[in-house]
């Protein structure tokens, strides 16, 4: 699967807001797809400065794995909140690099526009890989929100001053919710009802689920390992 260099990895802090800033408005928040077949789940697992890079691509709407790659490389970016992506994305790539099944659209876990520069780790990747791509959260970088109804598919809006960034959805009654937002080429609503539908019996998506087990070492026969020197 092949992807956009858009810059250097290799960056300081403030060259990666710099980015940030400037990426944000390439960013396209309407429905820019065609029929969803497949969708891919990423996760990372970490070892002290090593990598364990998961994708695992689902079929739609059945939610059966297809293909994965779990691709170990050495991460170059310090953990700062609000730069994810720059720790993450490079050993993604390498995943995706190796990938069979090229995948409809991803559910990224981490924010989409629901970020402080609404430039989150979906819309980076979704730039990069040029992708219809999702965030959905387990937590809240920014904004506010009232909590929702207690049932399944139950949501509000997630606010920074005026602006509309997300929703918290309900994917489980009596559940936490969850946080939605747009990463690139796709609307709220449809990002919203996508991830409601990846979440049958569970409060995450199936997607993370799975890319979550793969990286912490769960053996998958669809899934292949590999290191980046491979």
């Amino acid at each position: 699967m092949q992807y956009n260099n858009l810059h250097s990895w290799h960056v300081t802090t403030d060259e990666a807001r710099q980015l940030q800033e400037k990426l944000r408005n390439l960013v396209i928040q309407k429905d820019q797809f065609a029929e969803i077949r497949t969708i891919a789940g990423v996760d990372i697992g970490l070892r002290n400065d090593t990598a364990l890079a998961s994708v695992v691509v689902l079929n739609y709407p059945n939610l059966q794995i297809v293909d994965g790659v779990v691709a170990e490389s050495r991460v170059n970016f310090p953990y700062i909140p609000g730069y994810l992506s720059f720790r993450e994305i490079p050993p993604l790539l390498v995943a995706f690099a190796r990938l069979k099944t090229e995948p409809d659209l991803i559910i990224v876990d981490g924010q989409g526009i629901a970020h402080p520069r609404r430039f989150g780790l979906a819309c980076h990747l979704g730039l990069i890989l040029d992708k219809p791509t999702i965030g959905c959260a387990k937590s809240r970088l920014c904004g506010k929100y009232t909590e929702p109804e207690t049932e399944k598919g139950a949501y509000t809006h997630i606010l920074d001053q005026d602006e509309i960034i997300g929703v918290a959805l309900r994917t489980r009654t009596n559940v936490n919710v969850v946080y939605v937002s747009i990463g690139h080429r796709i609307s709220l609503d449809t990002a919203r009802m996508i991830t409601m539908a990846c979440c049958p019996k569970y409060r995450l998506p199936e997607t993370t689920r799975y890319a979550h087990k793969a990286a912490t070492g769960n053996i998958f026969e669809e899934v292949k390992y590999i290191k980046e020197k491979e």
